[in-house]
């Protein structure tokens, strides 16, 4: 079976606005929607856990369980974009989200927020997906490579907003609702995206009868279980000291994506549809891309996960002071995102491994900065700002460069897989360089956390110096 004839061809009509700034602008909010509720809820946790009486491992579900959802199923909804079209899918996973957030905002108790919070991932996870997929189908050319930057950019603003919004509505105590409207606050937001997506979007086009056929059940039950294997102990096990489950578990995954892999194989030699197609991961430059998102990914996630912990733990900052410490960084990064593209074209080749060096030194100037158990003064800010400015050099020609020769049929499984990878790369970065930070540091005072927290800046900069090699050296290979 051919890829031509269980994917749905895009089409227009008199019902749909075919603006494409008006229809990358609808895609985009709904991208920064879903990315803001990986972060919004950290700053709301305490509040939740002593107004629904949470216990700790109920709140590290309620935190997670969105991320949890959303990996696991993030595949799945980019195979399922392309066999019952884009379209039906980014509006479904958006409905389900919005509705997940009202059910969140109204929750009466903890195990209801978990569930709900579940269902939030999972609409997230059909929704994603068709946002890279679609810019893939409907831009060309340069418009394509612009989109692909703006998208960049809301990547990362949307990690860093997470923190401010969720700051500013938690201490404004709307109404007397606490924490509720950090889920609330998309309700309104996700209907006029309904709205405004049912006239945007290009209509899909019937795919067949052979669409029932298409989707890849062994290979989705084989990948789902390898990503909930990986997702979940990383999630959970910092918090747990790491428990034999926990490696276990990571063991257990590892086992799963080889068979995996071996499955999709043999399944692409016997001519089928496998969830993700070998040809995809062959392109040229897809695997050093995957590397570069991936720790790119992973040092952004890094960063801004202990540097809030040191802000909020040790320095004492209010959530919303923390928050904006990391205004310079995302500004940055957006406007990095927007405009490599401009700069001379010598420069292009360069722009990875630079953009790796700088955020190599950008972390250790933080680290440096900030030893003395103080604020680090104005200093910190150029700093910052060098630290986003690095990992968006190094994260937006790598997704650019990695789309730019996918065909358009193969956009769904492109889309999906690299969507995942910059999912686990966060999940990767928050445990590892977490971890670091939490044994370093014993919560004795604002001095023990600026020393752990510069330990954990040097293996950031470590961390990116071996993504400043990792594409000469598979380019030797």
């Amino acid at each position: 079976m051919t890829s031509t004839t269980t994917r749905p061809v895009l089409s227009k009509d008199g019902g749909t606005d075919n603006r494409p700034g008006l229809l990358l602008g609808v895609v985009l909010a709904a991208q920064f929607m879903a990315l803001l509720d990986v972060f919004i809820v950290n700053v709301a946790a305490p509040t939740i856990r002593v107004e629904l009486s949470a216990s700790g491992a109920a709140l590290q579900l309620v935190v997670a369980g969105y991320t949890i959802a959303y990996a696991v199923l993030l595949i799945t909804g980019a195979r399922l974009g392309a066999l019952v079209g884009h379209r039906r899918m980014y509006l479904g996973g958006l409905a389900v989200f919005t509705a997940a957030s009202l059910a969140c905002g109204l929750a009466a108790g903890t195990g209801q927020l978990i569930a709900f919070r579940l269902a939030q991932g999972a609409g997230a996870a059909l929704m994603i997906p068709q946002v890279l997929s679609l810019i893939q189908r409907e831009f060309a050319g340069e418009r394509r490579v612009k989109a692909l930057s703006a998208y960049s950019a809301v990547l990362a603003t949307g990690a860093a907003a997470g923190q401010v919004v969720g700051g500013i509505l938690v201490s404004a105590d709307l109404f007397g609702t606490g924490w509720r409207p950090v889920f609330l606050v998309n309700v309104p937001i996700g209907i006029a995206l309904l709205v405004l997506g049912a006239r945007v979007l290009p209509r899909d086009a019937p795919a067949g009868a052979t669409r029932a056929r298409a989707l890849d059940l062994p290979g989705l039950v084989l990948l789902a279980g390898a990503v909930s294997l990986l997702t979940v102990p990383l999630v959970l096990g910092q918090e747990q000291d790491w428990p034999l489950w926990s490696w276990l578990s990571l063991g257990s995954s590892l086992m799963l994506l080889a068979l995996f892999g071996a499955y999709e194989s043999r399944l692409a030699r016997r001519g089928g549809a496998p969830l993700i197609a070998p040809r995809v991961l062959r392109l040229p430059g897809m695997g050093r891309a995957v590397v570069w998102i991936a720790v790119s990914m992973g040092v952004n996630a890094g960063f801004l996960f202990t540097l809030t912990l040191h802000l909020q733990g040790g320095l004492g900052h209010s959530a919303l002071r923390a928050g904006l410490t990391f205004g310079p960084a995302a500004v940055v990064f957006g406007t990095v995102g927007l405009t490599w593209r401009r700069w001379p074209a010598r420069l292009h080749r360069a722009l990875i491994p630079g953009g790796f060096l700088l955020a190599a030194a950008g972390a250790l100037g933080v680290g440096g900065l900030l030893a003395d158990g103080g604020a680090g003064g104005w200093g910190l800010y150029p700093a910052l700002g060098a630290l986003g400015a690095g990992i968006s050099l190094a994260f937006s020609p790598a997704l650019t460069g990695a789309l730019a020769t996918v065909r358009p049929e193969d956009a769904a499984d492109a889309s999906g897989l690299l969507a995942t990878v910059t999912q686990l790369g966060q999940l990767i970065g928050v445990a590892a360089f977490g971890t670091l930070f939490l044994a370093a540091s014993d919560g004795s005072g604002a001095q023990n956390s600026a020393d752990a927290l510069r330990t954990t800046m040097i293996a950031l900069a470590v961390a990116a110096l071996a993504g400043a090699v990792a594409g000469p050296w598979r380019r030797a290979r």
